[in-house]
């Protein structure tokens, strides 16, 4: 382990604690195979999807759902016209699989918070929809490794800027932890905070970004058990 003790790790929880997107995932294949578009491909299809969900998340936020409404709204854009009673259940069918998936920790998870939590301060800072967002963070057992656990519709600079004073610690002695360039690490650096990106293959395309290999202040690593020998 590394020289460093008495840190602030502020986790993200989706897709860096459990799986979470790779359901989504799932559903959006499903939803190209029945929608079967007769002049566009699945990969046009995908990126009218991305554009309405990129806007919808702007105007409504995160969650299952926003995520149907975007489905709707797809279908709608693509077929030039209202959807039908049946087409929404058909939508709803699909989706079930977001309804009632389990929270799946990622490996090895659950142990390294045991330790790290003996020598840091841990928080957790996860965005999306409330209720659904503390269903899962109920449902995962991890809530008391952390000192506070804060649930926003946002995680953009100002919402790091919140955390450092809400919490009065000190930002470069402070880690962001997660998946996504544009979520976690991006504005956590922004804010003055350190980061450790841990990429996972599932994660959502539009919190995909850029990140400058140069900036020192960035930790890459492969898995979350990978913490344990630098905190």
């Amino acid at each position: 382990m590394a020289g460093r003790r008495g840190q602030v790790l502020v986790f993200d929880a989706d897709d860096t604690l459990w799986e979470n997107n790779v359901v989504f995932e799932r559903v959006i294949d499903d939803f190209l195979a029945w929608l079967d578009h007769p002049t566009l491909d699945r990969a046009e299809t995908r990126a009218i999807l991305d554009d309405i969900e990129r806007a919808n998340a702007v105007a409504h936020g995160y969650g299952s759902k926003v995520f149907l409404r975007s489905l709707g709204e797809c279908l709608e854009r693509l077929r030039e016209r209202p959807a039908t009673d049946g087409e929404r259940r058909e939508i709803d069918r699909l989706a079930v699989a977001l309804v009632e998936h389990k929270v799946e920790l990622m490996p090895g998870v659950a142990e390294a918070l045991d330790e790290l939590a003996g020598r840091h301060e841990l928080l957790l800072l996860t965005k999306g929809e409330r209720e659904e967002q503390q269903r899962k963070l109920d449902a995962s057992g991890l809530l008391h490794h952390f000192r506070a656990a804060h649930i926003v519709a946002e995680k953009d600079v100002d919402t790091y800027r919140w955390l450092v004073r809400e919490h009065g610690f000190d930002p470069a002695r402070a880690w962001m932890i997660g998946n996504s360039p544009r979520s976690d690490i991006r504005p956590a650096r922004a804010a003055g905070m350190n980061a450790v990106f841990i990429p996972n293959e599932n994660t959502w395309v539009l919190e995909h970004d850029d990140l400058d290999p140069t900036d020192l202040g960035v930790l890459r690593l492969a898995a979350f058990p990978d913490l344990l020998r630098h905190f």
